[in-house]
């Protein structure tokens, strides 16, 4: 019987051709997946780099990167893609440190190797920049936010919850603020505190590697999106770059693709950015449902300003946040991937400097750097906007599932149904996911 088994699952697999729409780290996450198992697996991308929101950029020369973006230990699944195409342990390309929060001027914290809780505890106990009163206001809030099982009433932004536990405003600007905007991409004032609290939890007082920093010494397609092609290649599947999906058919037992030649595909995963599901699978009314919920998005930015000074200049760590200004956060990218002299600085959520020309932008968070660390005039700057980074996750935000209601085709992507944010591992999740509901039955 085991031998029948093996042969019927193999001529399923031969039979088998998944279509992946899309080469971000949704799609190579399920492309990867799929051609673990021996799934063919072909993958359509419109741009000609890999990694769709977080990817490489080529400019005068230097590897920049869309969206300077953090991993946390928590991000298992990530990880775990990351170190399975990569050809070295994903140590050399990921600089792990315990977590550590720099707010110029004054705040300081860093987690001590301890065992989780204490790591968190007393990184807060020994933290600069706040006193008695506030640090004994976040501990109590972390207290009561695990007696509750980190759950709140539905509908609460994280202001609003902050506020029912009085938590002081310089503790909110310190710690609270940065946080949010960084994990949900969205101001407290309109981020969703369920979603929030599911980030506290399954990091701050999860285990003590769960809040670890992971700091990408290389460019964030080289990262995981590029050598995930060459695993799926390997295992022999396809990688098309700079090729649109113009028109998506589902016929009575397959699905017709047309890109620069029309196929037809077993299945579908649809692992476009929301704005564009539409466009790709507005045709196929099944759809409608999916195709309403996200057309409701609102969205969110990230600009990456990229500042290039003298070689010699250097930052006291690798990565600095900034208090009451455009800046937020700030990374030596001469100490991460040897671009001496570079800086990256990451803004993240809607504000003011959206308005500004990106020139102006740029002299603007130059200027705010040079009073507080003396730096020269940059050599030469680049702004990268991505004006819908994230969809802004506000409280009862709707997102549609992974499985849609027409048999063999599937949504991936950071925006589908799920209890985080629009976050790497979301989207990592998402593939894996429509991967698993594909080979489901024959694994």
């Amino acid at each position: 019987m085991a031998y029948l088994a093996c042969g019927v699952n193999a001529r399923v697999e031969k039979t088998r051709h998944v279509a992946v729409i899309g080469g971000g780290w949704a799609g190579m996450s399920a492309a990867v997946e799929l051609a673990t198992h021996g799934t063919r697996v072909t993958v359509f991308e419109a741009a000609k780099t890999l990694g769709g929101r977080a990817r490489r950029v080529d400019s005068d020369g230097a590897a920049l990167d869309n969206g300077l973006h953090i991993l946390i230990g928590a991000y298992r699944e990530t990880l775990r893609v990351i170190e399975k195409v990569s050809s070295a342990d994903h140590g050399s390309k990921l600089m792990r440190l315990p977590l550590q929060l720099r707010l110029e001027p004054g705040f300081r914290m860093h987690a001590a190797r301890l065992p989780a809780p204490l790591h968190v505890a007393v990184a807060l106990a020994f933290s600069r920049g706040l006193g008695v009163a506030e640090k004994f206001a976040a501990a109590r809030f972390m207290h009561s936010q695990k007696a509750s099982g980190f759950q709140c009433e539905s509908g609460l932004t994280v202001s609003a919850l902050l506020n029912q536990y009085r938590q002081p405003d310089d503790l909110v600007e310190c710690l609270w603020a940065p946080l949010c905007i960084s994990a949900l991409n969205t101001g407290p004032e309109q981020a969703d505190a369920q979603t929030f609290l599911n980030v506290l939890r399954d990091s701050l007082a999860g285990p003590r590697s769960a809040s670890d920093l992971l700091l990408p010494k290389t460019d964030f397609s080289n990262l995981f999106p590029d050598p995930a092609a060459d695993y799926v290649r390997k295992n022999g599947g396809q990688v098309q770059r700079g090729m649109t999906v113009t028109s998506l058919r589902k016929l009575d037992n397959s699905f017709e693709v047309s890109a620069a030649s029309t196929a037809r595909y077993s299945h579908v995963i649809l692992a476009v950015g929301p704005h564009r599901l539409e466009q790709v699978a507005g045709d196929i009314a099944q759809l409608a449902p999916q195709v309403a919920m996200v057309r409701n998005f609102a969205y969110q930015p990230i600009f990456s300003v990229f500042l290039q000074y003298p070689e010699n200049v250097r930052l006291p760590v690798l990565m600095i946040g900034m208090r009451r200004g455009l800046a937020q956060w700030i990374f030596d990218r001469g100490q991460l991937c040897d671009q001496r002299g570079m800086l990256g600085v990451v803004i993240s959520a809607s504000g003011n400097h959206q308005d500004l020309p990106q020139s102006e932008l740029a002299q603007r968070v130059h200027q705010e750097l040079e009073q507080r660390f003396a730096l020269p005039e940059p050599r030469w700057s680049r702004v990268i906007a991505e004006k819908r980074a994230t969809f802004a996750c506000t409280p009862n935000l709707q997102r549609p599932t992974t499985r849609t209601p027409v048999p063999g085709l599937f949504i991936a992507g950071d925006y589908t149904q799920s209890p985080y944010p629009a976050t790497l591992e979301t989207a990592v999740r998402s593939g894996l996911d429509c991967a698993q509901h594909i080979l489901a039955p024959h694994v």
